[in-house]
């Protein structure tokens, strides 16, 4: 079901429907990510991530014992490195 569309300017630029900006709780500022998955693209609002989502994405392993708060922030900078790694 589509919720609204967008249209795409010369310069790479879409403007965010109202009711989809309403919907995220976005304003200016806000940041918005793009996902693909087997050929469907998703866009969410950045920093929306429970903590399991969190612990899965640092340590792989839900059943994984308790780490200590270095291990956290390590797993934490290697994550962003490889999320944000250009290449």
């Amino acid at each position: 079901m589509t919720l609204a569309h967008s249209k795409v300017t010369a310069q790479g630029q879409i403007s965010v429907p109202a009711e989809i900006r309403k919907k995220l709780g976005i304003g200016p500022g806000s940041v918005l990510e793009w996902e693909e998955h087997s050929g469907q693209v998703f866009v969410r609002k950045a920093g929306r991530y429970n903590s399991e989502e969190v612990h899965a994405a640092l340590f792989g392993d839900a059943k994984a014992p308790a780490k200590k708060t270095s291990d956290v922030k390590a797993g934490i900078k290697q994550y962003m490195r490889k999320r944000h790694a250009r290449g």
